[in-house]
């Protein structure tokens, strides 16, 4: 098996968490991106890995950067700008792709314009495996376990601060699409204002007031899920954080580079009188996406998936093995919102 794997956006703060991963699990990061001067600098933490300057309106960049490897995962957003041009020269090459896509856009855009043509290559397309969208779909898939169907699916996120990233208020601040839930079985506006409820989740959170933010979870979903409606939430103090152009940047509290934020995400399904609801708790959203994008890497490369064309993280992976294999670094899983219960 080939062991180079493209990294476009190596450089970019999620980038370097999947840079550090992947040479963690004895891969050989290919470096990728835009700027010249910023893969140099990223290179220089790492002195062995290659590097390639590659961009989204050069084709023939792409494709060279692509040559030779087993994977190109895309950490790169907006994935608006970046998605189409990288899947493209992902099935040029004819290796799967992976991005950390949270817009639902792009992600809707890979399954309606991509699927087929990823099926005819024989690869794998997974987008939005992240901490908004994989994760949330995972959490979902499982907690369904044996059942065929659902009433209702809700995702709710408490952080205990949200400091975003350069690349997150960018992709923010150029998203402008309305946001899609699930109701009534297919994909439907936002309504407005948005819905807000209270949620509790296990310590340190509680009781929670939250609204409504649907990510590319909701795109995951409606994909191969028969659920009736489906709706994400976001805590509202985290909401302001990353609403106010005045919250910092992210700050490493240890050589890793991870911050200390702390998050709970939950997962509950609904079907008639019973409820389903499954967790799971950690640290730094954006350097959690590292360990799910490369162990969803891993399983494309290594024959543990479902098929190819564009799926969704719970189709194409068995969810509940997937989830077990991060717990409990990075992730603890816990149940029905009872932390010591896994």
């Amino acid at each position: 098996m080939l062991s180079t794997i493209a990294v476009f956006g190596a450089y970019g703060h999620t980038g370097r968490f999947v840079v550090a991963r992947l040479r963690e699990r004895g891969w050989r990061p290919r470096l990728c991106g835009r700027d010249p001067v910023k893969l140099t600098q990223a290179a220089a933490a790492w002195p062995d890995s290659e590097t390639c300057v590659a961009r989204i309106d050069d084709p023939a960049s792409l494709d060279a950067a692509l040559a030779g490897c087993a994977a190109v995962l895309n950490c790169a957003g907006p994935f608006s700008d970046t998605a189409a041009p990288l899947i493209e020269a992902a099935l040029r090459a004819r290796i799967p792709y992976l991005d950390t896509a949270a817009e639902q856009q792009p992600v809707l855009a890979a399954f309606e314009r991509y699927d087929a043509a990823a099926r005819a290559a024989g690869i794998a397309v997974v987008p939005a495996m992240a901490f908004y969208g994989g994760l949330g779909d995972l959490l979902a898939t499982a907690a369904m376990g044996d059942w065929d169907r659902a009433d209702a699916v809700e995702v709710a996120v408490a952080l205990d601060g949200w400091h975003p990233t350069a690349g997150t208020r960018i992709t923010g601040e150029r998203n402008t699409a309305k946001r899609l839930v699930i109701e009534r079985g297919a994909l439907a506006e936002l309504p407005s204002p948005p819905p807000q409820r209270d949620w509790t989740f296990p310590p340190p959170f509680g009781a929670q007031a939250v609204a409504a933010v649907p990510m590319s979870e909701i795109a995951l979903l409606s994909r191969h899920l028969n659920i009736g409606s489906a709706m994400a939430y976001l805590d509202r103090g985290s909401l302001r954080d990353v609403r106010d152009p005045q919250t910092p940047a992210p700050v490493a509290a240890d050589a890793s580079g991870r911050s200390a934020q702390v998050f709970a995400i939950e997962a509950s399904v609904r079907r008639g009188g019973q409820v389903r609801r499954l967790g799971a708790a950690g640290r730094d959203i954006y350097a959690v996406t590292a360990p799910l994008l490369v162990e969803a890497m891993e399983r494309v490369l290594d024959g543990r998936c479902r098929g190819v064309g564009v799926r969704a993280a719970g189709d194409v992976f068995d969810a509940a093995d997937f989830l077990a294999a991060l717990a409990p670094e990075p992730l603890r899983l816990y149940l029905g919102g009872d932390p010591g219960v896994e």
